[in-house]
């Protein structure tokens, strides 16, 4: 007892150390400001990893009953389970109260993965997109392509592009596709390294439905960069993402066909990329109007924890102690 006790405080304090100061400032000024006294509850789960729990999304083409049995056995029940107005069958995740991370699945040339380790919140984009058989699907920033697979695990698009514009991160995405689709399925599939900013001019009222999942200030693994030099530069460069965001999103409305629908998520509390982006698009895109998502919000609500006196079109679910999912933000949108 005495060794697993020092063992946890040796890795408490290895964990501890890594926080960056420079990010944890910035941070409490900007979400103090943002959020009010939500952000204190917030900022213990974000830098206590401990706390931070895993969701297991299972591979419907790499199917186990066995894994589904010793899911349950470990204390793991299935993360949507209320009336949602769009879940598939075949969209199976399990989540447990308590944190850890079961272990991942290595990638191995011509087998399939069994399953997807994730933030349980990052399925909430894909079920707001509510994808189905034969429409045509871009995922524009889809790296490293844990929402990908879990479109797949929904529907069987018509075509379904996968783009991802950073050279690594796209190889990265080729692998994950790989790991998890099998061969007549992946033909479906096209990856490309587009700029997502240049797709609708490339691409004009091609899709029924287009998921922009931003680069954005990634709150978990910013509060963890151990070069204070990035972490500096990343602060400072924070400042242009929204104009990202906004050219991507501008980009997005292009690609899509009219009658069809998107959704922008991104996993930062932060509301200059999230309302802000969102509002700015409502305001200067006379043929995109918002969607409500507060059903899909109630039906879900058990399990996630989501900020108050939001729009109906969008969502941010807070992470907490227990139910430690998210920073994420959401929100849907209709071309007219």
């Amino acid at each position: 007892f005495l060794l697993s006790l020092k063992l946890e405080n040796k890795t408490k304090g290895k964990l501890q150390k890594q926080i960056c100061q420079v990010v944890l400032d910035h941070f409490e000024k900007q979400y103090t400001a943002e959020l009010g006294d939500r952000w204190t509850s917030v900022r213990e789960v974000l830098t206590y990893p401990l706390c931070w729990q895993y969701a297991i999304l299972l591979n419907k083409f790499s199917q186990s009953a066995e894994l589904e049995n010793s899911l349950r056995v470990k204390g793991y029940h299935p993360a949507f389970q209320g009336a949602l107005p769009y879940l598939p069958a075949s969209l199976k995740c399990y989540v447990r109260r308590t944190p850890g991370r079961f272990p991942a699945q290595k990638h191995r040339a011509g087998k399939l993965k069994e399953y997807y380790l994730l933030n349980a919140a990052s399925l909430l984009p894909v079920l707001a997109l509510e994808v189905t058989d034969g429409e045509d699907v871009l995922d524009l920033c889809a790296a490293p392509g844990g929402k990908s697979v879990a479109i797949l695990q929904c529907a069987y698009p018509g075509q379904f592009h996968c783009n991802e514009y950073d050279d690594l991160r796209s190889r990265w995405l080729k692998q994950t596709i790989e790991s998890f689709i099998p061969d007549p399925l992946i033909n479906l599939v096209t990856v490309s390294k587009l700029d997502g900013r240049q797709i609708g001019d490339l691409k004009p009222q091609l899709y029924d439905k287009i998921l922009v999942d931003a680069p954005c200030s990634n709150d978990r693994s910013w509060l963890f960069s151990s070069d204070i030099q990035q972490a500096t530069l990343r602060l400072i460069e924070r400042k242009e993402l929204s104009s990202l965001q906004f050219q991507l999103l501008r980009s997005a409305i292009k690609a899509l066909r009219p009658g069809g629908s998107l959704v922008y998520s991104t996993c930062t509390l932060s509301r200059a990329e999230n309302s802000d982006v969102i509002n700015l698009i409502l305001n200067s895109c006379s043929n995109v109007m918002p969607v409500d998502i507060s059903e899909m919000a109630k039906a879900v609500s058990q399990e996630f924890t989501f900020l108050s006196g939001m729009q109906q079109h969008e969502l941010l679910v807070l992470p907490e102690k227990g139910r430690a999912w998210g920073p994420m933000y959401l929100a849907k949108l209709k071309k007219m």
